[in-house]
């Protein structure tokens, strides 16, 4: 999670100076090449569950460096070639009129006049200045990307970036917290000379330095504790055309429809509480980024976007153009969920209509849904907007996963990140959100039927169907919501339910006569290339109490036993000597006072 307490250190107190040459004040954590001294008063933040986090950005960042190579070498060479193209032209044209011979009226043709005059004073340069065209330093060479990590802490992403990247340029940590600040410089020096060529650690707010570095950046990794709402306006600016983005949100109660208002003050989305809900958290972002991208005639691309243990990932290129940007409105959606059923749907806020060679922007049409659910007759909640364009790009998910499976031993997370990129490998890029097949079930009080069953009467009915890294139970389709009530009825047609009060609405959906007779035969594509070679796709956690961490200067107290584990709480209690508050323990006295 993001190794910093984001910009609301500047609310909080300020930390004490931590500088100890006592060995047994640190402990010494190694991940993927990279070491760091742990202050072990926590007062640094660092969070061992963020390994996978870290582990799949240099995934991504291995393969952002091949496939900025490969577009430079196809920019280069398209250069080149226009450039021959045109040296060609001007020396067929020259030889030309060198050999031209008047016509019946005494006149040449004069194709070329201009550049035979030119040619006669200056040949020579004529027939050159293309080729130093195209050899011109600003653009032949390409440098080695620069990384921005915005919010440092102790440093170990950027060390890890430093040493573990092939091709990686400098590194910058900028923190603004002075005791993080001090870590990251500790830990650059005991991390030896490769780290210390590449990376350097500024006090700063993060906010002030992106927007005084504007596009210089190749690579900006944004990482708070918690939202990065505040960081977002600053970042789009300071990242290069065609860069990219890294960015972490860990507000997932916001995210997921906890408090809606908030999600819409931060995000300007407002979420719904849905089983999709964390695939929705994504799209909130995407879409947040996009509107901030937006108001500097930018856009983003999203090349891989992700939901792990307790927060989101997502990883976009930045580009400029004021004429792609109007394509914004066409990948945001606002989101209809029925109070009754699992039924959602979803209304695209705009639309195009080409007329002759141009193209015009109209608002989309409306209402994307009656007043009352077609299928069970409830109302429907209003969500969004969210993005509604792919999430993911598919060539690139398949590099970072070829990547990461060449490259095993240098990932610690590689089981848990392979089974993440090889999920996202198989969903369908072009279907936003997913339907819950328990909580179908759920609606009409049925039996479940298995996935591979369920699936295969969709693929039957001449849909395509496929899973979600979000969630296990979680199903992709661009089938309707009336076939999918369909193939549920002809399901309970053999499995029989309960009776029901008539108001519900699993008895509405059941009431009515399917129109489409489902075929649950087994369909070859029903299990998806990971389930038929049995690769995992699920993990469960490596150990107990994996999760989020405490913010960076909080005192550990026993009272934290089920977020850190009892191990820990005792080590740093016995090292610390921290007690509980004194009203605290008088009330715990009390309560086990006999009476």
């Amino acid at each position: 999670m993001g190794e910093d307490i984001g910009a609301e250190n500047n609310q909080q107190k300020p930390m004490k100076k931590f500088e100890s040459t006592d060995p047994s004040d640190y402990v010494i954590i190694k991940e993927g090449e990279a070491e760091i001294l742990m202050p072990s008063n926590n007062a640094v933040f660092y969070n061992k569950t963020q390994v996978n986090n870290r582990d799949i950005s240099i995934a991504v960042l291995r393969t952002f460096i091949e496939k900025r190579k490969e577009e430079h070498e196809a920019k280069l060479s398209k250069r080149m070639k226009s450039g021959k193209k045109v040296s060609s032209e001007e020396t067929s044209c020259d030889t030309v009129l060198e050999e031209e011979t008047p016509d019946h009226n005494g006149k040449t043709n004069g194709i070329c006049k201009e550049q035979v005059e030119i040619s006669q004073k200056e040949p020579v340069e004529i027939a050159e200045e293309p080729i130093k065209a195209t050899e011109g330093k600003g653009w032949a060479e390409l440098k080695p990307p620069r990384v921005l990590e915005a919010l440092s802490a102790s440093g170990l992403r950027s060390l890890r970036y430093a040493r573990e990247i092939e091709g990686i340029g400098q590194v910058v940590a900028v923190d603004n917290d002075k005791a993080s600040i001090e870590a990251c410089k500790r830990n650059i020096k005991f991390n030896g000379s490769v780290a210390g060529a590449k990376v350097e650690s500024h006090f700063a707010d993060a906010r002030v330095y992106m927007l005084s570095h504007p596009k210089e950046f190749d690579v900006v990794d944004l990482d708070p504790y918690g939202t990065p709402a505040s960081f977002l306006d600053s970042a789009v600016q300071s990242v290069v055309d065609g860069g990219i983005l890294m960015c972490t949100a860990t507000d997932m109660a916001v995210l997921c429809g906890g408090n809606g208002e908030v999600c819409y003050a931060k995000y300007g989305s407002y979420p719904l509480r849905g089983k999709y809900c964390h695939e929705m958290a994504l799209r909130i972002l995407l879409a947040c980024i996009e509107s901030h991208a937006n108001r500097y005639k930018r856009y983003i691309v999203p090349v891989l976007s992700v939901q792990m243990d307790f927060y989101v990932r997502v990883f976009v290129r930045v580009f400029t153009s004021a004429s792609a940007m109007k394509n914004t409105p066409l990948k945001l959606s606002y989101v209809y969920q029925c109070i009754g059923c699992d039924s959602f749907h979803l209304q695209c806020l705009a639309r195009t209509v080409s007329k002759n060679n141009s193209v015009k922007y109209l608002p989309g049409f409306g209402p994307g849904v009656p007043q009352q659910c077609s299928d069970c007759g409830k109302k429907f909640n209003m969500g969004g907007p969210i993005w509604s364009a792919p999430i993911h790009d598919q060539e690139w998910v398949t590099s970072i996963l070829e990547n990461v499976k060449s490259m095993k031993d240098q990932y610690p997370a590689y089981d848990r990140i392979s089974a993440v990129l090889t999920t996202v490998s198989e969903e369908l890029p072009d279907v936003p959100l997913f339907l819950s097949l328990h909580n179908l079930c759920g609606t009409l009080k049925c039996t479940s039927p298995s996935a591979v069953i369920f699936r295969s009467a969709v693929i039957n009915a001449g849909y395509r169907v496929s899973g979600t890294h979000v969630n296990p139970l979680g199903i992709k389709s661009d089938a309707p919501m009336d076939i999918i009530w369909d193939i549920m009825r002809c399901w309970v047609k053999t499995h029989p339910v309960k009776a029901q009060p008539p108001e519900q609405s699993g008895s509405v959906i059941l009431a009515k006569e399917p129109t489409l007779q489902a075929n649950f035969a087994r369909a070859v594509a029903s299990l998806s290339k990971a389930q038929a070679k049995k690769v995992a796709r699920f993990l469960p956690n490596p150990e107990k109490h994996w999760g989020p961490k405490l913010r960076a200067g909080r005192t550990i107290t026993s009272k934290h036993i089920s977020l850190l584990g009892p191990e820990a709480i005792n080590g740093c209690l016995n090292h610390e000597e921290v007690e509980e508050p004194e009203t605290k323990r008088q009330k715990m006295d009390e309560e086990t006072t006999p009476t």
